[in-house]
């Protein structure tokens, strides 16, 4: 029998997005109790969301500050399931999402997608994690037992049968629910519960691999809690001497849970698809063994053919390194042009085409450009392909933070501001530190990067328009007795949300 410390894994045969029982929330101010997703939001917007409406899924998503707060949320969560603030849809389906708003359309699904390790190459990460973000994450997931916003997926899905399924379904049908949210977007859901839909759906996503665009600390998290569960799983067959895994197979026709399944090996009761394999943690394939919750994670699924990504900068903050000393330590290695302001400083910005930085504390900006070659060369890792050397968030972190500055791009040194300058020169001010501005990357050179299996450094890329968290959330654990589902009527007791 396999140990805890290499547990066998199911790890789907292609890209796989089964339907779930998503859990909704019945208020009739939608907008008031959803949010941005979590890593968005510093002190002042949880409190703002907390003013907006008593029952916004911040409670959920960053409750509290002490030890006590991912048992604060799973308790929280609980209330609200028992009182009917949330409820459970009746049927698995998968959820067609839009985003709308001046300029910006984007359409996608929502669903439980299968997971799998970068090695498989469906589902691939471009971007670094950091150790703490994963353990707070893994820590209110466990917890919680539930998946309370979806990660962001992009796939090229040549605007196959999934996409336009989704593109019919929004311009036919009635939502199952809209809302206006104060960034100006609209959000409209709607559940796909259709056997011929999803068998569709599935058949098309599974030639497919996948991008990893927001959540890849959320998506670290799935991985981690995928492997504790089937370790502990194992471990407990183990002791009983029985074997955890109950082998499927396509070609029988029957499922895990004993129904018979249909066409393409989607179950005709739920739509599951059924179709696993499984390896071991160095990746050689073992057999087949039915997929529990822990296996898939809540996602938003877009095909960037159709709905081209927009992709924004996410901003440094040094604090204690006044913009001074920055400037002093910088000017060995570096040109440096100084402007009257920061908007002039980023329209300057903007016009660099190589590594380039602007640096503010409030008042006057400094452009870095041109670094010297010598001491670039120098200091960038030769491991790696020269697309990684030249990103500028590359640069930042092997040069100008550790080198220049003798600082290294980590959570404790170094804050994040997501696309605002203005609030990241504020946040500046207010530490003593500096702004380090940045351009956004190009698509093209994260995806270049990601198809050769490297990884650009952490908070390097902020694609959009996010999901907005709250709309629809996934429970790993049955939905307690009593739960009301969002038709009205009582969900089954004891019946898993998947």
């Amino acid at each position: 029998m396999p140990s805890m410390a290499n547990p066998e894994l199911p790890v789907p045969d292609g890209l796989v997005l089964r339907p779930f029982r998503g859990i909704r929330f019945t208020v009739d101010d939608l907008a008031g109790v959803t949010s941005p997703p979590y890593d968005l939001i510093d002190e002042a917007g949880v409190r703002e969301l907390l003013d907006t409406h008593p029952n916004n899924v911040v409670r959920l998503i960053l409750p509290g500050s002490d030890h006590h707060r991912y048992a604060e949320a799973r308790t929280t969560l609980h209330e609200w399931l028992s009182s009917g603030v949330l409820a459970a849809d009746e049927d698995p389906a998968l959820y067609v999402y839009e985003q709308s708003g001046p300029g910006i359309l984007q359409r996608g699904l929502i669903g439980d997608v299968g997971l799998a390790g970068p090695e498989s190459g469906v589902i691939l990460p471009h971007e670094d994690v950091m150790p703490g973000p994963v353990a707070d994450r893994l820590a209110l997931m466990s917890t919680t037992e539930a998946n309370l916003e979806p990660i962001f997926l992009l796939y090229d899905g040549a605007e196959g049968a999934a996409t336009r399924l989704v593109d019919r379904i929004a311009a036919s049908r009635p939502p199952l629910v809209e809302a206006a949210t104060s960034d100006g977007l609209r959000h409209r859901l709607w559940a796909v519960t259709d056997a011929e839909e999803l068998a569709s759906v599935d058949a098309d996503l599974r030639p497919r691999q996948a991008l990893i665009a927001d959540g890849h600390h959320r998506y670290a998290t799935y991985l981690a809690l995928q492997r504790e569960h089937r370790a502990a799983t194992v471990a407990g067959s183990d002791a009983t001497g029985t074997s955890d895994t109950i082998g499927i197979s396509g070609e029988s026709g029957i499922s895990g849970k004993g129904e018979v399944a249909g066409e393409n090996g989607v179950s005709e009761e739920d739509g599951t698809s059924r179709s696993t394999r499984t390896t071991r943690a160095g990746g050689a394939e073992t057999g087949s063994v039915e997929p529990g919750p822990w296996d898939f994670g809540l996602a938003l699924l877009v095909d960037s053919t159709a709905y081209p990504p927009n992709l924004k900068a996410i901003h440094r903050v040094v604090p204690g390194l006044p913009p001074e000393e920055a400037l002093t330590k910088a000017r060995g290695s570096w040109r440096v042009q100084e402007h009257a302001d920061l908007a002039e400083g980023l329209a300057a910005l903007e016009k660099t085409t190589g590594p380039a930085y602007l640096l503010s504390g409030g008042g006057l900006a400094h452009l870095l450009s041109d670094p010297d070659p010598d001491q670039l060369e120098h200091a960038m890792p030769s491991g790696r392909s020269a697309g990684w050397r030249a990103l500028n968030t590359s640069i930042l972190a092997e040069f100008l933070l550790p080198k220049v500055w003798g600082t290294d791009d980590d959570e404790r040194s170094v804050r994040i501001v997501h696309h605002d300058p203005e609030a990241a020169v504020r946040l500046a001010r207010a530490c003593g530190g500096t702004a380090v501005l940045l351009r956004p990357l190009a698509v093209e050179d994260v995806l270049s990067v990601a198809a050769q299996g490297e990884r650009v450094p952490r908070k390097s890329t902020s694609f959009g328009p996010k999901p907005r968290t709250g709309l629809v959330l996934r429970l790993l654990s049955p939905v307690p007795e009593g739960a009301e589902s969002a038709h009205g009527t009582p969900a089954p007791a004891g019946e898993p949300a998947p």
